[in-house]
């Protein structure tokens, strides 16, 4: 009599129902009494040219004492034998998926495909693979991410593959960018020049000017959606070059500046070079790196003197007033949102003065080697 185990060999369902008939001593017709389905329908499915349905599998399962789920593992099984072989394209297509934000690198043209390649509207798996190995420098897609321009590799293993996209397509605006040979002198000269530009949110548009001429690249990459990141500094040319990646997210005039300021502490201290530099700017996570608080204090200090922002806290807080602050402001020569961001962040009361804080992303934008935000390249 049958079991409810499905064979490992496949046959047709049919074959089963047949062997099961011979060992009760039913005929065909008998069998199509028991279950009130036409003789037509028993000999069609044991000659194999019907498949049996659920309520087919049930009618069987009552008759013979099995379950209707091994009648319908048997139909399955058979089904499935009858497949013909694939290739493996789509466990491909789904790996590189799984890894790499491919629809946003594709919708954004870092990577292109030729659309003599397309079947049925889908990309060849084999040109994508290539398309995705070129982007990121490596010879298979099984092959580990390395960032050729960090010396140190151990650290690596934690940035996400959205995080690397977003870098490697810094470099490669970066390396186009025609720049003077980096002068740590020059920029440090350049210190008081940029500090006169945080007065009116306009004046945002020369800082890429006067990073190339000192040397520094500058670039403006909007983030891939989930990459958690807001900046970085690397340098490149045999550590000879520093770059600067920012996100603009926030798109806040103290964020800006202070982000910027946070990349130009890392700059001037020669960070990055034995390791890229990535941040996020979490306000919610600790820092615990030297090299990040010094990066945080500088800028802290760059956006309004830390000693004259502590002394006006002090003075003020809580009762914040907008005259207070739009005098203060005039003193430290820095625009209000700057001055309410600092407060912002040392008291944690981030509702405080959120309209004196333009956003600036336009502005920049237009001067800045700029990817994404609706900038044509």
């Amino acid at each position: 009599m049958v079991n409810s185990r499905v064979p490992a060999e496949v046959f047709p369902p049919g074959e089963f129902l047949a062997d099961e008939l011979a060992a009760r001593g039913w005929s065909q017709t008998l069998f199509a009494e028991i279950i009130k389905r036409p003789q037509k329908l028993v000999n069609d499915i044991i000659l194999g040219k019907r498949s049996i349905t659920p309520e087919t599998a049930t009618d069987f399962a009552q008759a013979l004492g099995t379950s209707a789920q091994f009648w319908m593992n048997l139909e399955s099984a058979w089904q499935l034998s009858k497949v013909p072989a694939r290739d493996d394209s789509i466990s491909r297509s789904a790996a590189l998926h799984d890894r790499f934000p491919i629809k946003e690198m594709m919708k954004r043209g870092w990577i292109v495909i030729d659309d003599a390649l397309l079947i049925d509207g889908q990309h060849r798996v084999g040109a994508l693979e290539k398309a995705v190995c070129d982007f990121f420098e490596i010879a298979s897609i099984n092959d580990e991410i390395e960032f050729r321009h960090a010396a140190r590799r151990n650290y690596q293993k934690n940035v996400s593959a959205h995080q690397w996209a977003w870098i490697f397509r810094v470099n490669q605006l970066a390396t186009s960018l025609k720049v003077s040979p980096y002068s740590e002198a020059a920029l440090r000269g350049r210190i008081r020049d940029l500090e006169r530009l945080m007065l009116e949110p306009e004046e945002i548009r020369h800082i890429p000017r006067i990073l190339l001429e000192c040397g520094v690249r500058l670039v403006i990459v909007e983030p891939i959606p989930g990459s958690e990141i807001q900046g970085v500094c690397f340098w490149i040319n045999e550590n000879r070059s520093p770059v600067i990646g920012l996100t603009l997210k926030g798109d806040q005039i103290d964020k800006f500046w202070f982000d910027f300021w946070h990349e130009i502490t890392h700059v001037l201290n020669g960070d990055g070079k034995t390791e890229i530099i990535i941040d996020d700017f979490d306000e919610s996570k600790p820092v615990k790196d030297k090299i990040e608080e010094n990066a945080n204090r500088e800028a802290a200090n760059h956006c309004v003197p830390i000693g004259v922002m502590r002394d006006f806290i002090l003075r003020h807080d809580p009762m914040f007033s907008e005259k207070s602050l739009l005098g203060f402001a005039r003193i430290v020569k820095r625009h209000p949102g700057i001055v309410a961001g600092q407060i912002q962040r040392r008291t944690k009361r981030w509702e405080l003065f959120k309209k004196h804080q333009p956003r600036i992303r336009h502005i920049i934008t237009q001067t800045a080697l700029t990817d994404g935000y609706g900038v044509a390249i």
